[in-house]
C-alpha cells in the first residue's frame, strides 16, 4: 500500500496476520460490490483469480500468491479514496463491536461468584 496512513488498515489489539488478511478480503469484496467503483477496476481482482484457472506462466507457487496480492493491492489503491475509507470504517467498527462483545462475555459479575471453602489434604 502507499504511505498514506488514512488508507491503511489500522491495527487493533487483536490484530495480526490473519486479522489483516480477513480485513483485506472483506475490503476487496465490499469494493467489488460497490457501484461507485469503476467496472474496469473490478476486473483486476477477478482477472487475478481467473489466472489461477489458467496454466501457470511462471514456475513455482509464489507467483500465484504474488499476483493475487499485487492485483488486490493495486485495486484498492486505484479505487476512490472516500469509498475505500468508508468501507474501512465499517470494517473497523464491526471489529470493535466484536471486541466489546467478547470483553463483556469475559467480565465477571458478583452474582456469578460462588463462595466456597478450600481445604488441603494432609501430606503423608
Amino acid at each position: 500500500m502507499s504511505g498514506n496512513p488514512n488508507r491503511e488498515i489500522q491495527r487493533t489489539p487483536n490484530s495480526g496476520f490473519f486479522w489483516e488478511l480477513s480485513a483485506r478480503i472483506k475490503l476487496v469484496l465490499r469494493l467489488l460490490a460497490d457501484r461507485r467503483v469503476h467496472p474496469l477496476l473490478k476486473l483486476l481482482p477477478i482477472a487475478s483469480l481467473a489466472y489461477l484457472l489458467i496454466p501457470d506462466l511462471a514456475p513455482g507457487p509464489v507467483d500465484d500468491a504474488l499476483l493475487i496480492w499485487l492485483s488486490t493491492t493495486l485495486f484498492v489503491e486505484l479505487c476512490p479514496p472516500e469509498v475505500v475509507e468508508e468501507h474501512l470504517k465499517k470494517i473497523r467498527s464491526s471489529v470493535t463491536s466484536q471486541l466489546h462483545e467478547e470483553q463483556s462475555r469475559r467480565e465477571f459479575r458478583p452474582e456469578d461468584i460462588e463462595d466456597a471453602e478450600f481445604w488441603e489434604e494432609p501430606k503423608q
